[in-house]
């Protein structure tokens, strides 16, 4: 192919030497200094390969010669942020749990500490604020406690767990299947729904509801108690309120007794340490369930913070 190259008349600067429908294009030189930014760039580029972790390998990557990495950039920070928190820290795990309340600060101390692991581990099932998702998860912030609502109730609970098959000190409750397993017939069901609905009182006293209650006693007393109080020895709910998680309407209420729902609760006392546990346990205390008479301090506590442990 013939040169032809020539100098363009309007702006004084070569061609490249090709045409295309009649287009030229210009042999523009690029840059000086963005020529040396990229040559700089390639240095920088070189260095850093050498310095730092760059090469991908099966297991690893290259090292570089100074040995940094990001892994242990992070553990160096968190030492150092234990190393902080140890004196409060160490002061909550010599602490009794039931003789914080007693000590504001600590309390409160531990009650945040609580919060950020809360936020942690515990949101992804009863939100941000502790208020549960109906038909799924409980609420935290009520008085309605299974198993009890004091400090050491709610710490053995975050600790153990809700029916985990493979720990023995596991909470576990087995409400029977009175449906599926037909130990009552559907009209029986019914009828033990309407006494129910008549002691949580939804509906006014029937003869349905009265024949209920002869089924109640001989099925369902032995665990929710005659007047359906609930158990929190067994981890029976009581029945005579407006707290319902799985609800309370006729045919929530159906569902419940003809197939329980029997709902399961992580055990963290074998992947957090026992002072988070404790702080955990301080938190959920704090929201505004449980037994509050012998805690003065969280008075003072909540007025500092919002809903979800934030001050």
């Amino acid at each position: 192919m013939a040169d032809r190259k020539r100098i363009d008349e309007a702006t004084g600067t070569s061609t490249v030497g090709h045409e295309w429908d009649g287009i030229e294009e210009l042999n523009t030189p690029l840059p000086r200094w963005w020529l040396w930014t990229f040559y700089a760039s390639i240095i920088w580029a070189a260095g850093y390969v050498v310095l730092y972790p760059a090469w991908p390998m099966l297991n690893s990557a290259t090292q570089g010669v100074l040995g940094w990495s990001s892994r242990s950039d992070l553990k160096r920070e968190m030492q150092s942020h234990a190393e902080r928190r140890a004196p409060i820290t160490n002061a909550i795990a010599a602490t009794a749990l039931t003789d914080l309340p007693a000590k504001p600060e600590l309390m409160q101390a531990a009650v945040q500490g609580g919060a950020a692991a809360f936020r942690v581990h515990c949101v992804q099932c009863h939100g941000a604020g502790g208020a549960g998702v109906k038909t799924l998860y409980p609420s935290l912030t009520d008085d309605d406690w299974l198993w009890g609502g004091d400090l050491a109730s709610i710490e053995y609970t975050i600790a153990h767990g809700i029916r985990n098959p493979d720990h023995k000190a596991t909470r576990i409750s087995q409400m029977p299947a009175f449906g599926r397993d037909g130990i009552l017939d559907p009209s029986q069901i019914a009828d033990v729904v309407s006494h129910v609905r008549v002691i949580s009182k939804q509906e006014k006293p029937s003869a349905a509801s009265t024949r209920g209650n002869a089924l109640f006693q001989a099925n369902c007393a032995v665990c929710h108690g005659a007047a359906g109080v609930g158990d929190r020895a067994l981890g029976a709910p009581k029945l005579t309120d407006a707290v319902w998680l799985y609800g309370g309407d006729r045919d929530s209420l159906t569902a419940t007794i003809t197939q329980p729902r029997n709902g399961v609760m992580p055990r963290w006392g074998h992947r957090l340490d026992p002072v988070t546990v404790k702080m955990l346990a301080t938190y959920v205390y704090s929201l505004g369930g449980g037994e509050k008479a012998a805690a003065p301090a969280l008075a003072a506590i909540s007025e500092g913070q919002g809903a979800d442990g934030q001050p």
